[in-house]
């Protein structure tokens, strides 16, 4: 409209603007058709594939987010991973392993790459299935071809190391073939620098196989000057490493740090003879383990060994003890691990005679709406046995049984035989009646 007035357009121009019009309406009708294909073929190609993994055993709940971090595989064809997948079960990988390696290396399902692997290995079905793992891993990982590979596990094997030496470096630590034969030969020297036979290092390399992939400079002949330096003799050392080569995974200033938390340790002297009962190399290494257990729970390094300075009978425990109690705190008791900073007498203390049955009746009584506070993990491991029977269980009879001690039913044990009184009492003599006088005429002259 243009004041007031309606414009009309001429007849061919009219028709020129319709017929215009139609073609781009068919264009983008055209591209929502090809678009809704393509969704669908996507669609199509995620479906077969889920149900291809499925079928190999792959978990339903881990697909999705496996699928959406590979989506190259939705451009792979589907017999070519068919293959893949059937010639990784051919080697006898069992079917968790064969997940855990796809979700961590989905690389290996190349089926160029299996073959080589293959034809490099003829001997692959007589090793374990972690070892075969490994070695794909490894391949994959650090760009090894499986020729090249194979020419250095020929080199491991030239270190006159036993068949069950290379298995365990190939189960335990694999990176040793990216290593090169310089390093390796170096570690080997170095054992032997020390003094310790050449069975013993093979010993050592099966029990510690990642000892080859220590630095000789930086990490082992530091840490042995270390320990020399604090006045510990090579005898001493070379006895530990060969009881446990563990202790050669120490990081340098790590055992200056242990002993003198060992020499600062106050406590009774039973405690002390008993962490120490083996030498002091041996109790610092025993302090590395299990501040490196409870590191491995969330504790930081400075927390863990303040815990072991406050109770130094945890340094005594078994690692499986401290793991156990560490579990029932965070997983059945709900607590932070934390808690053990502020709390460490949790751990010195008796996992079935005391934590379960205490955290039992309180867990009961809070059930039964009996307590109307909060009992914190302090509450529950600092009272004595008896003031815990007095505060929990006394005022409820059917805590009892579910604490055991001190309860009417429970028959204390003697601990003396019945009747061994009568061996210490002391023996009688018959008074005659010349002791009574005599006795009597002594008391009237002190009278």
């Amino acid at each position: 409209m243009l004041g007031g007035a309606t414009y009309h357009l001429p007849p061919a121009m009219a028709l020129r603007a319709a017929s215009a019009t139609v073609p781009r309406f068919l264009r983008n009708s055209s591209t929502l058709s090809t678009t809704a294909t393509q969704s669908q073929s996507h669609y199509r190609k995620q479906v077969a594939l889920a149900t291809l993994f499925r079928k190999y055993g792959f978990p339903s709940s881990l697909l999705p987010s496996f699928l959406s971090r590979n989506p190259s595989l939705l451009r792979s064809p589907l017999p070519r991973l068919r293959q893949s997948l059937a010639a990784l079960f051919s080697l006898g990988i069992p079917q968790n392993a064969v997940v855990s390696l796809l979700t961590s290396c989905p690389s290996v399902l190349d089926p160029a790459f299996l073959e080589t692997f293959e034809s490099h290995f003829p001997q692959l079905k007589s090793r374990s299935p972690q070892t075969l793992v490994n070695l794909l891993l490894c391949s994959r990982r650090f760009h090894l071809d499986p020729r090249e590979l194979s020419r250095r596990l020929d080199a491991l094997n030239g270190f006159a190391f036993s068949e069950a030496a290379v298995a365990s470096v190939l189960e335990g630590f694999p990176d040793a073939l990216a290593a090169s034969e310089a390093e390796i030969a170096g570690a080997v020297n170095f054992l032997a620098e020390v003094g310790i036979p050449g069975d013993e290092i093979d010993s050592i390399v099966r029990m510690f196989p990642r000892v080859l992939g220590l630095g000789v400079e930086n990490r082992l002949r530091p840490l042995i000057s270390e320990i020399r330096g604090l006045g510990f003799s090579l005898r001493e050392v070379r006895r530990e490493i060969s009881r446990d080569p563990r202790i050669l995974g120490m990081e340098v200033g790590e055992f200056s740090r242990c002993l003198r938390l060992l020499e600062s340790l106050k406590c009774r002297e039973t405690i002390k003879e008993r962490v120490t009962g083996e030498g002091l190399v041996r109790a610092c290494f025993e302090v590395k383990l299990r501040a490196d257990c409870l590191c491995g729970y969330g504790l930081t390094r400075r927390d863990a060994l303040k815990v072991l300075w406050k109770e130094p009978r945890v340094i005594g425990y078994d690692v499986g003890d401290i793991e156990r109690k560490v579990e029932f705190l965070v997983q059945r008791m709900k607590c932070g691990v934390e808690c053990l900073a502020d709390v460490p007498r949790y751990l010195g203390v008796n996992f079935e005679k005391q934590i379960v049955p205490r955290y039992g009746v309180v867990e009961y009584l809070r059930g039964k709406g009996a307590i109307g506070f909060e009992v914190g993990l302090n509450d529950l491991v600092m009272p004595t046995r008896l003031r815990f029977y007095n505060l929990y269980v006394k005022p409820y009879p059917e805590c009892e049984k579910i604490y055991g001690r001190f309860s009417g039913g429970v028959e204390v044990k003697r601990r003396h035989p019945a009747g061994l009184w009568k061996l210490f009492k002391p023996q009688k003599f018959r008074e005659s009646g010349e002791d009574v006088k005599n006795m009597r005429s002594f008391m009237e002259a002190l009278a």
